[in-house]
């Protein structure tokens, strides 16, 4: 699986799963990504072969229905609660480790295709 870090989300996280071996990007790495609006995100999914990682899922969520009303295919959302992975420095090593379980259980590109995937912390 490959990941897009939305807008929210360090550069930090993106590079550190990197270095794991996973293709991951972080919207705020990119200039010119960091002012598009999450409906341009969410249609160049197909296009990037990327999953997004978002805590704006009252954003995301009506994209992937209207995704599934209109069969329009997407790589999928991964949904982490702000109250599960805060994000502060003291956190951000939880937030990789669940995302770094949730990339090694699925390997394969269209893994969450079409679906929403809430994040679990692999340590509780």
């Amino acid at each position: 699986m490959r990941l897009l870090l939305d807008e929210h989300f360090s550069p930090e996280i993106a590079e550190q799963l990197r270095d794991r071996g996973h293709d991951v990007v972080a919207v705020a790495e990119h200039r010119a990504m960091r002012s598009l609006a999450d409906e341009v995100h969410f249609a160049a999914s197909p296009e990037q072969r990327r999953a997004i990682v978002t805590e704006n899922v009252g954003d995301f969520r009506p994209l992937l229905a209207h995704a599934a009303r209109t069969g329009t295919s997407n790589y999928g959302l991964v949904c982490v609660s702000p109250r599960r992975f805060p994000r502060s420095r003291n956190t951000i090593g939880r937030l990789i480790a669940a995302l770094d379980a949730l990339l090694r259980a699925n390997p394969d590109d269209d893994a969450l295709c079409d679906r929403e995937w809430w994040l679990q912390d692999p340590s509780q």
